[in-house]
């Protein structure tokens, strides 16, 4: 990255809101991924109709429906009327725009193709929204059944089973282990039930604790790239977000390590971050993009022949966008045949559930009915 664009990243963007109500009232709100991508829409429309890039901005300052965008669209107008590029102006943003951002609005700067270069930044952010409306459809109805299993269990252990504990007590003795436990626990929970649920809220902030920590993150951003199944998902999921930033930075002229730089700030893993800073290394050292990526374990083989196939061709970043978009169409199917693998496996775990619960509530039943008789 370079030096100014550097030392302009660490620039805190403030996201306080503009007065409202007549400068009485200050508050905050926080600029979501929807406001940005407005905004760049938008920019690229003025852009390419011909409108000077301060007016554009002065323009959307007054169009922003969110009071802490609308301040950050003002901060930078103020900073391109001053002389400053835009790359720098976005730059004092972080928390708004990456480094992605900055690298390659700042090449196009450059090249005059400031408006073409927005437009590819929205497809890619549109690209990555929809990848993650993905993740989060194909898991959601496996995460129902798990609540409405729970929710059941929980029903039956503390409404259904009290009723019947008078009548299991005469025949104590021949109770099924089953139902037997299942008393203890019915018994358990209504008389400890707010200690349980304050030790469950103890172990669930103990968790997001641990899961914060150094140790516990780098714990499961191994998890994620060894175990099997999660590994495969995690692995493509990551390529997809790197390639992406690759093929579109390189095609436009930035350079390979401000390219990976760029990567190691969009990849939330610590494990598939420090192979990016390898990569990163053995590229300041002289060697190549496909070296770099066989000292990745986790990478799979067709992904290092096809960057080596890039670099020799000179379409690497082509390569790249076509291993991207490749990747993109495994994920989705992968992420579908998971979720249609999970229900069948859910609905079996409830079925046995039930199947256990009912039976431990009927045989004890038969067993009364025969003692009377």
């Amino acid at each position: 990255m370079p030096l100014e664009l550097e030392e302009a990243s660490k620039i805190e963007a403030p996201l306080l809101a503009r007065p409202a109500f007549g400068g009485v009232f200050e508050f905050k709100r926080k600029v979501r991924a929807k406001d940005r991508q407005f905004f760049i829409e938008q920019l690229a429309l003025l852009l390419e109709t011909g409108t000077p890039l301060h007016s554009a901005l002065q323009m959307l300052e007054k169009q922003a429906d969110n009071p802490a965008m609308a301040a950050i669209i003002g901060e930078m107008s103020d900073d391109i009327s001053s002389g400053q590029t835009f790359s720098r102006a976005l730059a004092k943003h972080p928390n708004v725009f990456s480094t992605t951002y900055v690298n390659l609005v700042a090449a196009s700067e450059a090249g005059g193709f400031m408006h073409a270069v927005l437009k590819q930044l929205l497809e890619e952010e549109e690209k990555r929204d929809r990848l993650r409306t993905t993740m989060v459809s194909a898991l959601s109805y496996p995460a129902f059944l798990v609540a409405f299993s729970v929710a059941v269990v929980v029903f039956v252990l503390v409404v259904v089973f009290p009723k019947f504990g008078e009548m299991f007590v005469r025949i104590q003795d021949q109770l099924p282990p089953t139902t037997v436990a299942l008393m203890w626990l019915s018994n358990f929970l209504r008389s400890y039930w707010l200690q349980f649920l304050a030790a469950l809220a103890a172990a669930a902030v103990l968790s997001l604790r641990w899961a914060a920590s150094s140790a516990g993150a780098a714990r499961i951003d191994y998890v994620k790239l060894t175990m099997p199944v999660l590994r495969d998902v995690f692995t493509q999921l990551y390529l997809v977000q790197t390639l992406r930033i690759m093929s579109l930075s390189l095609s436009h002229g930035v350079s390979v390590v401000d390219t990976l730089e760029a990567c190691r700030d969009v990849i939330v893993n610590s494990r598939f971050r420090a192979f990016l800073a390898r990569v990163q290394r053995t590229v300041q050292e002289g060697g190549t993009i496909s070296a770099g990526f066989d000292t990745g374990e986790f990478i799979p083989l067709i992904v290092r022949q096809m960057v080596n196939t890039g670099e020799t061709t000179g379409n690497l970043a082509k390569v790249l966008g076509r291993i991207a978009d490749y990747y993109e169409r495994e994920l989705a199917k992968k992420l579908t045949a998971i979720s249609k693998m999970a229900e069948p496996v859910m609905l079996l775990i409830m079925g046995v559930l039930v199947g256990v619960i009912v039976s431990s509530l009927i045989l004890p039943i038969f067993k009364l009915s025969r003692a009377v008789g």
